[in-house]
């Protein structure tokens, strides 16, 4: 079996309010191998990007990782200095975000922002930059790029500025890639150009790639495997053709029922009612049986525990409960063996 490129463990990560500690990612564990690319997907809110900046080392300054291990290489990385994590971002691990235009330094040429990673971690000169720089920018399929690099972000369009934002996270050839919601603020064209660019070169370099969507149909464009988050915990877990094709938890089959089939006329769309509770809302038993169709009794009570089929596909979910099933004490989880 292929080792994981990264793994995280029981991740707990807080901020400090004036309402006291909240905590934003409950105990969520997960891998990503090499060569893969593992979806997170979810609601706004329920703790997607948070997970992803608890990885790379880069939570806002009342946030923290509480508790839990985040391993890169089988190396852990959560207690590293500062300066330890500047020197592992941009080489070994690098991040794509949500929004280039913010992302970008608006004062900076887009050739002194391409140099700056290189210059940093690669020991380069000024010139050898400059011609890696113009590589990467026709790697990620920008034109007349020696052009390119005198301009400021301002000069060039929405799609080209995410390609600016890929070759910059690509230029130190990272063995992990995450990316927080690249294709949000794209028309559809430039959307599939941007998933096809990321899939070829995760394929070309054998990157791990941890990307973070709320689109469900770029998750069954892109994923290998996928995690369901809602309210900060994972709720799912598996392939993507299990997922989609054998939905485990009501939140999950809820997402998918709330996506759009052209080829169903008969389809039609279901809302999840209610929406996600907050940081500071107490809800006992199952975060999402306020919200739940098929929630009992016990879901009010008892947090479900993580079952697990033999494929390895996981469910928080009081459903499975009438299953054979085998529980496993040392982690917690409950290991179906029907």
């Amino acid at each position: 079996m292929q080792e994981a490129l990264l793994e995280v463990k029981n991740l707990v990560t807080s901020f400090r309010t004036a309402d006291g500690t909240l905590q934003a990612v409950k105990d969520v564990s997960f891998e990503v191998k090499k060569g893969e690319t593992l979806c997170i997907v979810g609601e706004s809110g329920c703790g997607k990007s948070i997970t992803s900046l608890s990885v790379i080392g880069l939570l806002p300054q009342n946030g923290s990782i509480e508790s839990g291990e985040v391993l890169l290489e089988g190396k852990p990385i959560q207690d590293l200095s500062h300066e330890e994590m500047r020197r592992l971002r941009g080489n070994r691990i690098s991040m794509i975000f949500q929004e280039p235009m913010t992302a970008l330094n608006p004062v900076l040429t887009i050739g002194y922002q391409l140099r700056e990673p290189l210059l940093l971690h690669r020991n380069v000169s000024k010139k050898e930059a400059t011609v890696k720089a113009i590589e990467l920018l026709k790697q990620v399929g920008i034109p007349y790029p020696e052009k390119r690099l005198k301009q400021y972000p301002h000069e060039l369009s929405g799609g080209m500025r995410q390609r600016v934002m890929i070759a910059i996270a690509l230029a130190c050839h990272p063995g992990l890639l995450i990316a927080d919601e690249p294709t949000t603020a794209l028309d559809v064209t430039i959307q599939a150009q941007i998933l096809d660019l990321i899939n070829d070169l995760k394929e070309e370099l054998g990157m791990g790639v941890l990307m973070i969507t709320h689109d469900m149909g770029v998750v069954a464009e892109v994923a290998d495997r996928v995690m369901v988050m809602y309210a900060g915990k994972k709720v799912e877990e598996g392939t993507v053709e299990e997922v989609f094709g054998n939905p485990k938890h009501p939140y999950t089959k809820g997402l998918l029922n709330s996506v759009p089939n052209i080829d169903d006329p008969e389809f039609e769309l279901e809302a999840i009612p209610g929406s996600m509770p907050g940081l500071n809302e107490e809800i006992s038993g199952c975060r999402f049986h306020p919200r739940c169709q098929f929630a009992m009794d016990k879901c009010k009570v008892l947090d479900p525990p993580e079952f697990i089929d033999r494929n390895g596909h996981t469910a928080k979910c009081w459903l499975h409960e009438d299953e054979e099933v085998k529980a496993d004490e040392s982690n917690g989880t409950v290991t179906a063996t029907v």
